[in-house]
């Protein structure tokens, strides 16, 4: 036992000794004796489960559950994955994946669902924002990441897997039984609701901003000069790719900044700024965002509603104003650090970060499943390790919301509250064209 204890104490030794010689000084991240002491007390840990455990564990899955869970706890979003996830996530913001399509998160020691996306296996079973996954293939998930989560979920298209749920409003866990699918999560949708024009962007990726644009020149062609102006749909949008929300947000503005991003040190600030050219002529734009809408989405609803180029209809988004940046190991062989690098801040210097965007027009939802009460506590704000706002900077008051006249149906108040503001009929929230501003 001393003899293999040695052997695993060299290792690790060695392990320690090449950390030593790695870049780990950058501004204010010195090296110091506690770093190395804080090592050696790793090092050391190491060892006596590599030889002591009652049964052999590989040094490989040692390693790869230390560096989950030293990143999974600095705050919700950063985290390890391992060879195999790294590979398995890049094919998301392509454009296809395999699964059942929904957005999760880790809340209260659950996983909790943001939102099923737009025609996925999951709504059409009826699962809804809010639920809670407490098992997938009859086992439980105590103590479960979202990286292990992700990967029981993702599997080729045509496989089953079933989830067990736990709705906060009933008092009994049910199961849903569904076949994965081919996740189109490009897929931007549109049409026209009488004189104007709807756009609905389910999430961010490297086709989005071509699909807005086919969008606006597809319904310019359907309802001609007579256009009365655009809606652009980000509810239940978890966000995506960084450089499609700034060009998506480019297409409808002339000038001026879209996004700042701030990091740990001042060389790793980032503004991004808006080319001249608005894709819809300046026609008036209204933009539709509730709990579910998050990170690039908001960044998007940001930048428009601080220029005042959109009104900003509905509920508080989500509120994840975090930064995150993949940085491969030993070229993604080894698998990537998922690490949170910065915070994005609107044009005005908001923060986004825990804070969300506070709508223009507060409209309240016609779902009862998605009762509007029930969703404001699923913010970022609610998340273990969250970022506090920065620079001192306070939540806005929820905006009043407007509801359905009641014992009156809607299939979608407030998309139908919207399309009423942009056709005139109510006045109290009339959109001015950008050249009114």
């Amino acid at each position: 036992m001393k003899q293999l204890g040695l052997v695993g104490l060299g290792a690790v030794a060695g392990l320690c000794a090449g950390l030593a010689f790695l870049p780990l000084a950058r501004g204010d991240a010195v090296e110091s004796p506690s770093t190395y002491r804080e090592l050696d007390r790793f090092g050391e840990a190491f060892a006596k489960i590599r030889t002591d455990y009652v049964t052999p564990v590989q040094d490989k899955q040692l390693v790869e559950d230390a560096l989950q869970g030293m990143i999974s706890d600095l705050d919700p979003h950063s985290s390890y994955f391992d060879p195999k996830t790294f590979a398995d996530m890049q094919v998301k913001t392509e454009g296809q994946y395999g699964g059942v399509g929904i957005v999760i998160a880790a809340e209260d020691g659950g996983i909790k669902v943001i939102s099923p996306m737009d025609d996925s296996p999951a709504s059409k079973a009826g699962i809804k924002a809010g639920d809670m996954i407490i098992g997938v293939n009859g086992q439980t998930l105590k103590n479960a990441t979202i990286d292990d989560v992700q990967k029981k979920l993702r599997g080729a298209p045509g496989t089953k897997v079933s989830l067990t749920l736990m709705r906060p409003s009933e008092k009994k866990s049910f199961v849903a039984a569904l076949v994965r699918q081919a996740i189109q999560v490009e897929a931007v949708k549109f049409h026209r609701e009488g004189d104007v024009g709807y756009i609905r962007i389910p999430a961010f990726n490297e086709n989005t901003d071509n699909g807005v644009q086919t969008a606006v020149r597809d319904l310019k062609k359907q309802i001609g000069p007579g256009i009365k102006g655009y809606i652009i749909d980000l509810r239940d949008d978890g966000g995506g790719v960084l450089d499609q929300a700034i060009a998506v947000s480019d297409d409808f503005l002339e000038s001026g900044e879209i996004v700042s991003t701030r990091g740990r040190h001042p060389q790793d600030a980032e503004r991004y700024d808006a080319k001249p050219g608005d894709i819809t002529g300046g026609k008036p734009l209204l933009v539709l965002i509730n709990g579910g809408t998050a990170s690039a989405s908001e960044i998007v609803a940001g930048a428009l509603q601080d220029h005042k180029r959109a009104r900003i209809v509905g509920t508080t988004s989500f509120g994840k104003g975090s930064v995150q940046t993949i940085m491969p190991l030993n070229g993604g062989e080894d698998g990537a650090l998922h690490l949170t690098t910065g915070l994005y801040y609107t044009p005005s210097g908001r923060s986004i970060q825990a804070l969300g965007i506070t709508p223009d027009i507060g409209v309240a939802s016609s779902q009862k499943e998605a009762d509007d009460e029930i969703r404001l506590p699923e913010t970022e704000a609610s998340l273990e390790h969250h970022f506090d706002p920065q620079d001192g900077q306070v939540k806005r008051p929820p905006a009043v919301l407007i509801k359905p006249e009641p014992g009156k149906k809607y299939t979608d108040f407030q998309l139908t509250y919207a399309v009423e503001v942009l056709d005139g009929k109510i006045k109290s929230g009339v959109v001015a064209s950008k050249d009114e501003h």
